[in-house]
């Protein structure tokens, strides 16, 4: 067989193993990201060579970029007001203040540790590192145990903050000389990238519902063609607003909550959107996984072997100092407990949105590209490793302290929602 035969071959295997043990391992703290990203090292350079970008690494980011479209439209569909309402103020707190201030923490220790770097690089380090992942560390949010509030606070914000980030990655990237956005000038990236792209977003998500509510209403579509259909507003938002020289994923990401919008708006369909994403959601979470295991071979495999005391110090502040201390301040006054802060806190694994997007930052050619390659790429495999172990575990512990506590107070905020039912990627309740 070629090497291309091989790879495929190779990959195939490690899915279909996983596949195969998937429900003895979800009771394990070996967690999917874990799998496929230790068999990308295997696989890579620094092992079999099976995977690697002697090709090209245009294959690779039709992959991340297609897992990440879907990932981002499927993400807003599940969106629900609903979800807001119950979680109250906690998920914006955590999406306004502390999104801002992981963002600005992150460029600020990035400044004395990754000495090179002028200044918009450091922010984009701060930015690619910023959003969070759940399917890294999905005990974290789907064990019962934890009480309802803090698992839809999680949830929500894992499902809006990499859409979120995407706005100031743009303009950052507008910022360096020499970049694809700087040519085009930071009015025209804001104009194309912020404005224009989540206009199309706007209207092919909401033509798509729209249509997709009359055909149902009509009984036209037949049921093994409904979660078919969502794959069209997804590609389509993503590629109009490529075409247009502007962000496909901020365009995906709007077209998705229009497409949620319209189709429960329509009558007799409240129930549709679930299963008509559903074949959305599985192929995003396969693609995924298979892109975290290109991740693996083409980044952190690599990357282990140019491992320096900065740039691990700056994974470990990445994943503690970055993220904890903004949550701190966000849910300052919130009426949460200390455990709670903390446990909120820890979990903010860093996954697939840091790789695309650490992937479209290596794309432009910047001077300190390779630095900032090795640190994105030590942080998210730190991060698959050690919140991906942990999660069962914390949410155990976190469960028995919130049960004792709830035992002996009757006012804990974290009692002010009730237990959810997780629909992210991720987060499915396992069967057993």
């Amino acid at each position: 067989m070629s090497g291309g035969a091989w790879t495929i071959a190779a990959v195939s295997a490690v899915t279909a193993a996983f596949a195969l043990t998937s429900r003895r391992l979800a009771a394990s703290p070996v967690s999917a990201a874990m799998v496929f990203v230790g068999a990308g090292v295997v696989l890579g350079p620094v092992g079999l060579d099976l995977l690697s970008l002697r090709h090209g690494a245009g294959p690779l980011r039709t992959l991340v970029e297609t897992a990440l479209t879907l990932v981002l439209f499927t993400d807003a569909t599940n969106v629900r007001p609903a979800d807001l309402r119950r979680g109250g103020p906690l998920p914006g707190r955590l999406l306004s203040i502390g999104l801002v201030l992981t963002i600005g923490a992150g460029w600020l220790l990035a400044w004395p540790l990754l000495p090179g770097l002028t200044v918009w690089e450091l922010a984009l380090v701060g930015a690619i590192l910023a959003p969070t992942d759940a399917a890294l560390g999905k005990s974290a949010i789907s064990d019962p145990r934890v009480p309802g509030l803090v698992r839809q606070t999680l949830n929500v914000e894992s499902r809006l903050n990499d859409g979120l980030v995407l706005p100031l990655l743009v303009l950052f990237l507008s910022a360096v000389p020499g970049t694809s956005y700087a040519h085009q000038g930071v009015a025209d990236t804001f104009w194309r990238s912020l404005l224009l792209s989540p206009a199309l977003g706007l209207l092919v998500g909401g033509a798509g519902g729209q249509f997709l509510g009359l055909s149902l209403r009509h009984s036209w579509i037949a049921r093994d063609w409904l979660s078919v259909y969502a794959l069209a507003p997804a590609a389509a938002a993503y590629a109009l607003a490529a075409a247009t020289h502007g962000s496909g994923f901020i365009g995906a990401w709007v077209a998705g909550f229009a497409f949620a919008y319209t189709v429960r708006r329509v009558e007799h369909t409240k129930g549709e959107v679930a299963r008509t994403t559903d074949l959305a959601e599985n192929l995003g979470d396969l693609l995924a996984m298979v892109s975290l295991l290109s991740f693996g071979a083409v980044a952190l495999g690599p990357a282990l072997a140019h491992l320096s005391w900065r740039i691990t110090g700056y994974a470990v502040l990445s994943l503690t100092v970055v993220r904890m201390a903004p949550v701190a301040l966000a849910l300052a006054g919130s009426g949460l407990k200390a455990p709670t802060v903390v446990y909120v806190g820890w979990f903010g694994p860093r996954g697939l949105a840091s790789v695309v997007f650490g992937l479209l930052v290596a794309e432009e050619h910047l001077h300190g590209v390779d630095l900032m390659s090795r640190v994105v790429a030590i942080t998210v495999g730190l991060s698959v490793l050690l919140h991906g172990t942990s999660a069962a575990a914390f949410a155990v512990r976190y469960g028995h302290w919130y049960q004792h506590a709830t035992a002996t107070k009757h006012d804990l905020r974290e009692s002010a929602a009730t237990p959810i039912t997780p629909r992210r990627r991720g987060t499915r309740v396992q069967d057993g």
